[in-house]
């Protein structure tokens, strides 16, 4: 190129030559270094140290587990591997359904209790509700993927579930 149009992809002599074109660094997804811990400055004079909010999780035992993926310490434990817990992509997905009938004796009830004033008709108000599938949960991390399917036993499964996942999230920040 000539002097009149010079190169735009090219190093800025005048910023230092250090910047060259291309993606900037990655952000989203990618673990991020720990930001650094503002020294501690009492207010009350002998106040000491500051105990932490929260019981941190012992090294080499379980904080908690989802399905057959644990947590211990700064560390993911799956049957196929350990991933780095920092910077982890948590997910749920639900395949579960609640199905609701009438059951076979509130029917016989109704039927039988239909003579007395058609107060039989109100045994068909009883429902029962079954709840049947899974509950899908991955992690990704450090490049490795792990995902366990969890039996759903009742409606609020998946809600206990996300309560867990969110939990893990606060644990990956």
């Amino acid at each position: 190129m000539s002097e009149q149009q010079p190169n735009p992809y090219a190093s800025d002599p005048g910023q230092g030559g250090d910047y060259k074109w291309g993606p900037g660094e990655a952000s989203y997804g990618y673990p991020q270094p720990y930001p650094a811990t503002p020294p501690y400055q009492p207010t009350i004079g002998g106040a000491g140290m500051p105990t932490p909010a929260y019981p941190m999780a012992a090294p080499g035992g379980a904080g908690f587990s989802i399905g057959d993926i644990s947590i211990a310490g700064d560390q993911i434990i799956t049957p196929s591997g350990s991933m780095p817990l920092r910077g982890a992509m948590w997910n749920a997905t639900d395949f579960s359904r609640t199905e609701e009938k009438i059951p076979a004796h509130a029917i016989v009830l109704a039927v039988i209790f239909f003579l007395f004033c058609l107060l039989g008709l109100l045994f068909l108000l009883m429902k029962e509700k079954k709840t049947t599938g899974y509950i899908q949960i991955t992690v990704t991390s450090g490049g490795r993927h792990h995902s366990t399917m969890l039996p759903a036993t009742d409606a609020m499964a998946y809600q206990r579930v996300m309560a867990q996942i969110n939990y893990a999230r606060s644990l990956s920040m």
